[in-house]
């Protein structure tokens, strides 16, 4: 039945009948159509917006399953990260120290990826903080590691070089001195004997007839030979390993510039030559550019007993003779 439309007119106070165009009723009818066509969208829709599709449930199990996994592979990184860190720590304090090698610096250790943002392709990832995080550590464990093993490729090389070293290393005394007699002055702060003033003794004083044999302490090669400022007739042999030995105040030279030497072969003779008050050998050692004290490399001259008596002497004379 068709539809009759009325319309109220004030003038009259009566209902006049509308007739609408055509055009009306196909608006009208297109409108009711697209209402009922939303209403019905939005019936089949605000299911899958609420519950979601079986496709989208299957997605967000997957992806919450994904990122379970990268917690757990953050974590064991960071386990990972603990043990190689325990590994570092015993390669720098007791591998090293054995050999006396320097540690590996921090910053080489601690050393990022520099340049470009590495991770800029992982930013428009879902949970992106979480995976670049997780990337981050991967990188820098991978880096550390590779540090690690190039750290004990070397302490492996110097293990191999093991006896050529302790033949190498200053271990004896330059002066025969078995009753300790011939000990004159220690290492570390000392009273000058010419201008009275305190100032720091860069080595030991072995005091000796002119002429009594000097001997080099360790294997090496003779890198300097000739006077030096304050030193007199000085001999300094390279010992490798990052080790050198001074032997000053010479009467003569018996070994030549360039040969190589054993330990206890004869260099040359105590005198009293450059700032000397007296005939004696002022002995140093130094380690990687860095003047110490020779009293620690004794060890194959002394026993324990003898060599505690050594400290004490060395630690007790106030004067130096240079």
């Amino acid at each position: 039945m068709r539809k009759v439309y009325y319309i109220y007119n004030p003038q009259t106070q009566t209902y006049d009948r509308i007739y609408p165009t055509a055009r009306q009723r196909l608006l009208s009818r297109a409108r009711r159509l697209f209402i009922g066509m939303g209403l019905g969208a939005a019936c089949f829709i605000a299911p899958f917006l609420i519950f979601g599709s079986p496709s989208e449930k299957e997605l967000r199990k997957e992806n919450s399953r994904l990122q379970a996994q990268y917690d757990v592979l953050s974590h064991r990184m960071d386990e990972a990260m603990g043990v190689l860190q325990d590994i570092q720590q015993r390669d720098d304090n007791l591998y090293r120290v054995i050999f006396q090698a320097d540690p590996v610096a921090p910053a080489i250790r601690q050393a990022g990826y520099g340049g470009t943002n590495r991770y800029e392709h992982l930013m428009d990832m879902a949970d992106a903080e979480l995976v670049v995080n997780t990337t981050q550590k991967l990188d820098l464990l991978c880096k550390q590691l590779y540090i690690q093993s190039r750290s004990f490729d070397e302490v492996v090389a110097l293990c191999r070089q093991h006896d050529e070293m302790l033949r190498c290393i200053p271990a004896i005394q330059p002066v025969a001195n078995k009753d300790l007699k011939q000990t004159a002055s220690g290492y570390g702060t000392r009273i000058d004997p010419i201008y009275g003033t305190t100032r720091f003794h860069a080595g030991m004083d072995f005091s000796a007839a002119p002429g009594t044999d000097v001997y080099a302490t360790g294997d090496g090669t003779v890198v300097k030979m000739g006077w030096q400022t304050g030193y007199g007739n000085t001999i300094v042999i390279d010992h490798g390993f990052g080790y050198e030995t001074w032997y000053a105040h010479l009467q003569d030279f018996r070994t030549r510039l360039g040969k190589k030497v054993v330990r206890g072969e004869m260099i040359g003779g105590v005198g009293s030559t450059g700032k000397s008050t007296g005939p004696h050998l002022h002995y140093e050692v130094h380690v990687r550019g860095r003047v110490v004290n020779p009293v620690n490399y004794y060890f194959m001259d002394l026993n324990a007993e003898d060599y505690d008596r050594m400290i004490r002497l060395a630690a007790n004379h106030g004067k130096m003779m240079d």
